[in-house]
C-alpha cells in the first residue's frame, strides 16, 4: 500500500460516512493508503480550482484562443480554395 512519504502535516478532519467509504474503497483498489488518496485527491481538486481560474481569467481578457485558431483554419481553408480550387496543395 502508498505511505505517508513526504506527507508533513496531521491533521482531524470530519467526513460523511458515505464518503469515508468511498475513499477507502477508491484507496484500496489503488493500493494506496486512505491518508495518500485523500492526499492524492485533495491535490487533484486544488489543481482543478487553479484551472478553472485561470481558464476564466483568460476569457475575461478575451484570449479565446480555440475560436481564434478555428478561424485561423477557416481562412486557410477559404485561401486554399481560392487558390487551388479544392484540389490538394503540395507538400
Amino acid at each position: 500500500m502508498g505511505n505517508l512519504s513526504g506527507m508533513t502535516a496531521k491533521v482531524t478532519l470530519s467526513f460523511s460516512d458515505d464518503t469515508i467509504e468511498e475513499a477507502r474503497r477508491f484507496a484500496k483498489r489503488e493500493g494506496l493508503s486512505l491518508s495518500a488518496w485523500m492526499d492524492q485527491a485533495a491535490r487533484e481538486k486544488a489543481l482543478r480550482e487553479v484551472f478553472t481560474a485561470h481558464a476564466a481569467a483568460v476569457g475575461r481578457a478575451g484570449l479565446d484562443l480555440e475560436s481564434a485558431a478555428l478561424a485561423d483554419a477557416q481562412e486557410v481553408a477559404l485561401v486554399d480554395d481560392a487558390l487551388f480550387g479544392g484540389r490538394p496543395r503540395a507538400a
